[in-house]
């Protein structure tokens, strides 16, 4: 495809040799209104040089730059140079693209193989999969799916919350009142009642956490009676997380979790006492990070024991002794920053200057309508449960207005799911949000069905005009308003996937494609498909595929399906 940027750099070239072709590339803009081009160039930093107002050096090159056959107009605005590229050249360019990459399009060899780790989800063993636990597996599912798009060697990693005082408590709990065969039977609900209880009875009885913290002792030096019952416990979550997973076709490569790093924390901490990074304190072991305003970090307990900053810090060292990575990113709440921030800057004073690449994903909380979220209280509304209402509902409202539609119950669940997920990734990720059942339930508005109906509705077009899409076309016949609109969204979304890897910020794509769809839509409404002119037909036809090709790429890279039918 012809990088029409490229080309107007070097017609931008041969009038401004202060700059070379890739620094003017680099200044690029996109006009903020369609009718003012397809490429703006800022001339502000021209001033010095050519000793003229920015408004008046943009005019002068206006003026004198040759166009040639790529552009149908270059013209000044304000401080700017703005090219508007040939409507039935860029109709070409794009479509043919979009047509001959297909599921493809918008991918890059970017990565060129560097491995990415992307570490999401990182649920707790024995506890609920929760609707707060939505935000790192969608946003993580999500950089997954863009960086290998991009052509990372992108690596999904749930580092599972499988270790820690927590499995002291729920060992205390289980001896004093628990049943096995009842857990087996509900295994998270029933871990969760002993959960809520151990911390109820804890303030009645303190001696319960000294008991718990004992266990969990026992655990990391290897009694077999905890790690046994730690294994059975972990066993248990474990298939419960997967079928929530399957629903949300989310994929791990690694379930490496906090208790494969048991056996690595050795060498770190040796590494750092070699290097005076700690120093004791009340029998316990820190690191002073008071120079950088930063409290100091506990690395050990009094005990021994170790915390999840010894562990993340193991968990760093492995994968990039393991995966030796180009980025090692922690799709993780904003909560957590001071934790991170603390790691990071440990790493860096052990003189490792890979530390730059571990990366902190933040992202705002999610509370109930009713106040926070809380675990030990059982304040919380299972996953699960929102996905299976969402999937109900959206059969309700096919069974209503669709009701021989064919896979109902699959198209349903697609739907359903989309709706939950699309409404956490509409919004900038550390935007903090109320969960709304009335909101997340929405089928209205900019909404996954909405985008995903819009694709259903592209394909159902393309079924009418029981035409082959065909590559030869006239392209100058996509010359009306509302064609060209939607062909310049088109040529957006390569741009679009790439900002979004940039900012690790995967509501950049899902606002995408609500505009395409909403242009598209538009298109939809203002220009019948199927004329008596054969010629335009075949033209507008092949601009619906290339939509609908368009809106799937997007819906996949945000984890959604694109049904053909709703």
């Amino acid at each position: 495809m012809l990088d029409f940027k490229n080309i107007a750099a070097q017609v931008l070239n041969e009038h401004i040799e202060s700059m070379s072709i890739e620094e003017i590339n680099d200044n690029f803009e996109v006009p903020k209104y369609s009718h003012m081009g397809d490429l703006a160039f800022p001339c502000f930093k021209l001033a010095k040089i050519f000793r003229k107002a920015p408004k008046m050096i943009a005019e002068e090159l206006a003026e004198k730059l040759n166009k040639g056959e790529n552009f149908e107009k270059i013209s000044a605005e304000g401080g700017y140079v703005n090219f508007t590229i040939s409507k039935a050249i860029l109709a070409k360019e794009i479509l043919v693209k979009i047509k001959t990459e297909k599921d493809e399009f918008g991918s890059s060899n970017l990565g060129n193989d560097k491995t990415t780790i992307v570490e999401f989800s990182s649920t707790n063993i024995a506890k609920p999969f929760h609707i707060g636990h939505i935000r790192s597996t969608m946003i993580g599912n999500s950089l997954y799916r863009i960086y290998k798009f991009l052509g990372y060697d992108a690596v999904a990693i749930n580092h599972l919350g499988d270790y820690g005082t927590q499995f002291g408590k729920l060992i205390v709990a289980f001896k004093l009142w628990g049943d096995k065969e009842t857990i087996e039977n509900d295994p998270i609900p029933e871990l969760l009642k002993l959960y809520v209880k151990f911390h109820e009875e804890a303030e009645i009885n303190p001696k319960l956490d000294e008991e718990a913290r004992m266990w969990f002792n026992k655990l990391e030096n290897n009694d077999n009676e905890a790690y046994e019952l730690w294994k059975w416990i972990r066993d248990e979550s474990l298939e419960e997380f997967n079928r929530v997973y399957k629903m949300l076709g989310v994929h791990f490569d690694s379930f490496a979790g906090e208790s494969f790093y048991s056996d690595k924390m050795p060498a770190v901490l040796e590494e750092m006492r070699s290097k005076n990074i700690m120093k004791k304190d009340q029998g316990a072991e820190i690191v002073d990070l008071s120079e950088h305003d930063m409290p100091p970090a506990l690395i050990t307990k009094q005990d021994g024991s170790s915390l999840y900053i010894t562990r993340d810090l193991a968990a760093a060292f492995y994968r990039k002794k393991h995966y030796d990575f180009y980025k090692n990113i922690y799709v993780v709440g904003s909560q957590q920053h001071l934790h991170f921030q603390q790691w990071f800057k440990i790493i860096e004073l052990m003189d490792h200057e890979w530390a730059k690449d571990c990366i902190h994903v933040e992202f705002g909380t999610i509370s109930l309508e009713e106040g926070s979220l809380s675990t030990r209280k059982g304040k919380i509304i299972f996953l699960e449960d929102v996905l299976n209402k969402a999937t109900e509902q959206t059969l309700n409202i096919i069974n209503e207005k669709n009701p021989n539609l064919e896979n109902k119950n699959e198209v349903a669940k697609d739907v359903g799911v989309g709706a939950v997920v699309f409404q956490e990734l509409s919004n900038n990720r550390i935007k903090d949000y109320t969960f709304s059942w009335e909101q997340t339930l929405s089928f209205e508005g900019e909404t996954g069905p909405y985008v995903q109906y819009t694709h259903a509705r592209a394909c159902s077009v393309l079924k009418k005009a029981d035409s082959k899409v065909e590559l030869d076309v006239d392209f100058s016949l996509l010359n009306d308003e509302r064609s060209v609109e939607v062909i310049r969204a088109l040529n957006k979304f390569s741009e679009v996937i790439i900002s979004a890897a940039d900012k690790n910020e995967p509501s950049i794509i899902t606002r995408y494609i609500v505009d395409l769809a909403q242009e598209f839509n538009r298109f939809y409404h203002d220009n019948p498909i199927i004329t008596d002119d054969k010629e335009l037909t075949k033209a507008r036809v092949l601009l619906v595929d290339a939509v609908r090709q368009t809106i799937k790429n997007g819906l996949y890279l945000i984890g959604l399906k694109a049904p053909e039918k709703m």
